[in-house]
């Protein structure tokens, strides 16, 4: 008996956040990657306590005119429209009431159980969407994990990567690539 292989049905930003207004997913933590819908894993304590350090010392730094957003939509391509732990972009709340934003200068995932994922799959579509600065706070190992200069890979999950990789772990500090004069001790990202 042959079978027939089966087909993907790859889904459109735009058909997914006419599903997400007509209440479809009726608040389930979903997010288009890649064209596929993506099940979140729930958070721990911990990953929400690391969330919410990260988000303290992000705010702690920033000048005026940006804002960090958290676990919220970010509108990437065609086909993607992430929720990353934490966001940073330019503006004010008001600015992203009937769009989401586009373009993020900072982009960070808090990874315990989700580590590959967040390296290989939202770490490409990151460098895909030329995100100049993505971080993963790795609970797992304790470290910061800094990602910078995205290029094309054709051997990537997206057909991009990110040529630095940078490890970081207490006592260091990260500076973040847009904001050049504000440091970030890596102890403060790790509760």
């Amino acid at each position: 008996m042959t079978q027939t292989p089966l087909t993907m049905w790859r889904w459109q930003r735009a058909e997914y956040d006419r599903l997400v207004d007509l209440g479809v997913f009726r608040g389930a933590p979903i997010e288009l990657i890649g064209g596929q819908l993506v099940v979140a894993e729930p958070q721990g304590a911990y990953h929400a306590s690391a969330v919410s350090a990260v988000d303290y010392a992000l705010r702690a730094v920033l000048p005026p005119g940006w804002i960090v957003r958290l676990q919220a939509p970010i509108s990437l391509d065609e086909e993607s429209e992430p929720e990353p732990d934490l966001a940073v972009v330019p503006g004010r709340p008001a600015d992203y009431r009937t769009a989401h934003p586009a373009h993020p200068v900072l982009a960070i995932e808090v990874a315990e159980s989700s580590l590959t994922f967040d390296r290989e799959q939202k770490g490409s579509l990151y460098a895909r969407a030329r995100i100049e600065d993505y971080w993963i706070v790795n609970l797992a190992d304790r470290v910061l994990e800094v990602y910078r200069h995205p290029e094309p890979d054709a051997s990537a999950t997206h057909k991009w990567r990110y040529r630095s990789v940078t490890l970081l772990a207490s006592p260091a500090v990260v500076v973040p690539k847009a904001f050049p004069s504000s440091q970030i001790a890596v102890a403060d990202l790790l509760p």
